[in-house]
């Protein structure tokens, strides 16, 4: 295994590696199967109680997305495609196999283009109140423009609870203030235009040939249960299940449901997925 590792004196926070020639802000707990994170569009909380709960079954791989955070943006990359297959690089460069994929929104759209280009090294797909398609004509919105809306606009689309995105910026010391603003600028590169979908990608869901899992909070108002569910009825034997008490971000509003519902799934035998299509 060629990547470096490097790891900060205080393992609660995200060390850095060097993957595929671009050095990444990652967070790396636990032991046992893989389990790879892929962040929504406002980044990782090192501190979230969420990834713990995952390392108490496998070993979690949370970077920072190549751009966001304190991650390097590799040279070109300016498009969900790149990114998609950055992570097949990565997951080669660390020789993983049978890899959980766990997305999160924006996460959860580049978790999906990653499986139609290649599921050779995942064993299963989670994907969590994901964006990435559209599934009403040109003329219905169906992903609310955050980037249009005030901070409590926004988390009352977000959030179950409003109150769980209430914070005072001013207080923030500055390398978390540089991550925000990275995140919000990587954010527009990857995903303004189309704005957070790719029109190819409903036609290749089909190409999806491991066990998927939609996590959806009942409460989403930027994508959604009707979306999630549209969403999932184009992969193959996909399930689609409800979080109570949770908008945009059940691993945040609700960590434990959360972790139990992707646990439970990963420990499920294994049915049968119809194979993809061959062009």
């Amino acid at each position: 295994m060629d990547a470096q590792t490097e790891t900060r004196s205080d393992p609660r926070a995200a060390g850095s590696a060097t993957i595929a020639g671009i050095k990444l802000e990652m967070i790396r707990r636990g032991r046992g199967r893989p389990i790879l994170f892929l962040h929504p569009s406002n980044g990782i909380e090192p501190e979230a109680p969420f990834l713990d709960l995952l390392a108490k079954e496998g070993e979690v791989f949370a970077p920072s997305h190549p751009g966001f955070g304190a991650s390097e943006l590799g040279a070109g990359m300016s498009n969900i495609d790149d990114l998609a297959y950055y992570y097949l690089d990565f997951l080669e460069e660390l020789d993983l196999h049978d890899v959980l994929v766990v997305g999160v929104s924006f996460g959860g759209w580049l978790a999906a283009e990653i499986a139609i280009k290649s599921t050779a090294r995942l064993s299963k797909l989670v994907l969590i109140d994901s964006v990435g398609i559209k599934v009403s004509d040109r003329e219905t919105r169906d992903i609310a423009d955050l980037f249009a809306l005030t901070p409590d606009e926004i988390a009352e689309l977000v959030y179950h609870d409003p109150t769980q995105a209430q914070r005072d910026l001013t207080q923030l010391p500055d390398d978390v203030l540089r991550s925000i603003a990275r995140n919000r600028e990587a954010s527009a590169r990857f995903g303004w235009s189309p704005y957070m979908h790719d029109p190819k990608l409903k036609q290749r869901l089909h190409r999806i040939d491991v066990p998927a899992l939609f996590l959806w909070g009942e409460s989403d108002r930027v994508v959604k249960p009707d979306y999630g569910r549209a969403f999932a009825g184009f992969v193959p034997g996909a399930r689609f299940e409800l979080i109570a008490k949770a908008g945009h971000a059940p691993h945040v509003e609700q960590p434990e449901a959360t972790a139990r519902k992707i646990l439970a799934f990963a420990k499920e035998a294994a049915p049968h997925v119809p194979s993809k299509e061959v062009a």
